[in-house]
């Protein structure tokens, strides 16, 4: 992989950047849908590329699960197995840790899971879960990391660094082992909301060297207000040659105030799971196209949007769809909200070649919050 910076606004840390793997080139800042199993809900991939999807995010844990490595390494790796040949991004697992408390025991050594399917034990190491994503065979792969939930004692908080730190470098070891040069490894910097524990973690990840950078353990409960400040400070430390990739944030605002920090990858549930409840967004904010108001509604979801869903179907059709219960209704939504994210990257990236990100953000901004 190789990454360049081409242009960075003149009122902003914000910039616009190129990562060039062997098989495609993913214009930055970039917002990749999350397909935990290798796939993104309810939508086909050609619909991923009609909107401009350049990349996607797959969990490593969940395709342990199912089908497993071995049956995705048969089928020709994950690009080939899910029929996606742009970008892919395979997160560790590492929210799993804290998301599936109940079912697990974490120690110095990695972590032991209880399937949430069968009830099997699966034990999780930082080299077994490397050796898993090299196997899976995504261009971006992820160090195990153990995030912190808000809000945690100072003495957790600074454990899960210390573990982080150590399983980045226990999980390195692999790589460096097994590398190819089409893959590539990025370490997590966790901290919870503490801006020391913060700096020790860049500091401590950094030193190992990765090939790219992640901001892990927020948008999991704390207040926006702490999510936006340790965002600033902690991508300032990071190196500005290297991608900077916040993890889990996918409001449109937050998205915008990240780039204006220097953040370059942003992945998130948001589009695709408001889609399947009925919640669409627009240039003027959130819609809950489901509710009543849309009944006899007869626009499209957004009168702005040149989407295959605005372009031939109605609120009032959408709506019908949801409330009879029918499939089709989250797969318009789902399209309509990927394409909706893929324009505000691309407008932001647009604004930033032209030094008018400030101002963009701010037009985008009124309309969209008002």
């Amino acid at each position: 992989m190789k990454f360049d910076v081409i242009k960075k606004d003149e009122n902003s840390e914000a910039r616009v950047g190129k990562i060039r793997f062997l098989h495609c080139e993913v214009a930055t800042p970039v917002f990749m849908p999350v397909g935990t199993q290798g796939t993104v809900k309810t939508v086909a991939p050609l619909f991923l590329e009609q909107s401009g999807v350049q990349m996607i995010v797959a969990n490593t844990y969940h395709l342990h699960l199912r089908p497993g490595e071995s049956v995705v390494e048969k089928g020709g790796g994950l690009h080939n197995f899910i029929g996606w040949h742009k970008g892919i991004l395979t997160d560790s697992g590492g929210f799993q840790v804290i998301s599936l408390a109940d079912l697990n025991r974490i120690t110095d050594e990695g972590v032991r899971f209880q399937s949430h399917i069968d009830g099997s034990h699966i034990f999780f190491t930082p080299e077994n879960v490397i050796e898993s994503q090299l196997v899976l065979g995504a261009d971006i792969i992820m160090s195990f990391d153990e995030p912190a939930l808000f809000p945690s004692p100072y003495d957790a908080c600074e454990k899960a660094v210390q573990r982080t730190t150590e399983w980045a470098r226990r999980g390195k070891i692999v790589f460096n082992k097994r590398r190819e040069d089409e893959k590539t490894l990025f370490g997590i910097v966790q901290g919870g909301t503490d801006r020391g524990l913060r700096k020790r973690s860049v500091e401590e990840i950094v030193t190992i060297g990765f090939d790219g950078y992640a901001i892990g353990g927020l948008a999991i409960g704390e207040p926006k207000n702490l999510q936006l400040e340790i965002t600033e400070w902690t991508s300032q430390l990071l190196p500005s040659e290297k991608l900077r990739y916040l993890m889990g944030v996918g409001y449109p605002e937050d998205i915008i105030d990240a780039v204006a920090d220097g953040i370059d990858m942003f992945d998130c549930v948001l589009p695709t799971r408001n889609a399947r409840t009925g919640t669409v967004f627009t240039s003027r904010g959130k819609l809950v196209v489901k509710n009543a108001p849309s009944r006899e509604d007869f626009l499209p979801v957004d009168e702005e949007c040149d989407c295959y869903t605005c372009h031939n179907f109605s609120r009032a059709y959408i709506r019908h769809l949801f409330n009879s219960g029918e499939i089709l209704g989250p797969v318009l939504a789902t399209i309509h909200n990927i394409h909706f994210f893929m324009k505000l990257m691309k407008g932001i990236r647009k604004s930033i070649k032209e030094d008018e990100f400030v101002s963009w953000s701010e037009q985008f901004l009124s309309r969209y919050l008002s």
